[in-house]
């Protein structure tokens, strides 16, 4: 098996329980991996909706996250955040988890973990673009959860 990243709270593909969204409490999802490569250095979660309006919606960014941290909990709040990790700006303009919160439809999203072979400089609280770029030639591996979420409509 390779690189992989998981969740209790849902399975790949499938349904993101409301009380990770903003219908529900706006929990970020407990998040677990395994099987990095062996010569990761740091890791960096990006959690997307690719299904937004105008473009890919950022909801979530976190770098520098140790290799030997192999989980974080639920609704976990910055000041547990491992050492060294840091957060970029979400597309709300501000730091931290935001859940799924769709306009219309239903739409996925994704959570990207990539294994990076360096620990990235302090990038303050980059924007994804800000991110990628820092992140482009490092990547070594990428391990992806999709999940899906429609808000109810009344």
């Amino acid at each position: 098996m390779g690189f992989a990243l998981l969740s209790q709270a849902f399975r790949n593909n499938c349904l993101i329980p409301r009380r990770y969204t903003c219908d529900g409490w706006n929990l970020s999802p407990p998040l677990m991996w395994m099987h990095w490569p062996e010569k990761t250095q740091s890791l960096a979660l990006i959690v997307e909706d690719p299904d937004a309006p105008e473009k890919p919606w950022t909801h979530w960014l976190l770098y520098n996250i140790p290799p030997g941290i192999r989980s974080l909990s639920e609704g976990i709040p910055p000041a547990a955040l491992p050492d060294g990790c840091r957060q970029g700006k979400n597309d709300w303009g501000r730091t931290g988890y935001g859940g799924p919160c769709p306009p219309n439809d239903m739409h996925r999203y994704v959570h990207h973990l990539h294994a990076l072979d360096c620990l990235l400089p302090d990038l303050g609280t980059p924007s994804k673009a800000v991110l990628d770029h820092a992140m482009r030639e490092h990547v070594i591996d990428q391990a992806i959860l999709t999940g899906l979420y429609r808000r109810p409509r009344y």
